[in-house]
């Protein structure tokens, strides 16, 4: 599966359960760790925990397989899929780290297509 496939299968498996403030970003010419950063924020333990095991399930189902999963007693997880990184924070974490701010020069993809409107 292709890098922003496996982006925009993670982007979808979030926001079907209503992950907050989505964000994606192309590193490929920043960083040789990927080529995709996914950033999303849940409300509660509860559902960070649920979001990240839903990117989990849904790109298992693709065929997909993590490289690694951290952060499962946190309140930050990553699951790194060699060529994405998806972080699901929650909303203080998300705020201390600023990943978006660390990844300032990298190009935010328009995911406008791959989510629902509520």
């Amino acid at each position: 599966m292709e890098p922003i496939a496996i982006a925009k299968q993670a982007v979808q498996a979030l926001d079907s359960k209503k992950a907050r403030d989505i964000r994606v970003f192309e590193i490929t010419p920043l960083s040789t760790l990927g080529d995709y950063l996914v950033i999303a924020t849940g409300t509660s333990s509860t559902q960070i925990r649920a979001l990240a095991d839903e990117v989990e399930f849904q790109l298992k189902q693709a065929g997909v397989e993590p490289h690694h999963i951290e952060g499962r007693a946190t309140n930050w997880y990553l699951l790194d899929y060699h060529s994405v990184m998806v972080h699901v924070f929650g909303r203080d974490a998300r705020e201390f780290y600023n990943l978006e701010r660390l990844w300032a020069d990298a190009a935010e993809v328009d995911i406008a297509d791959w989510i629902t409107e509520e």
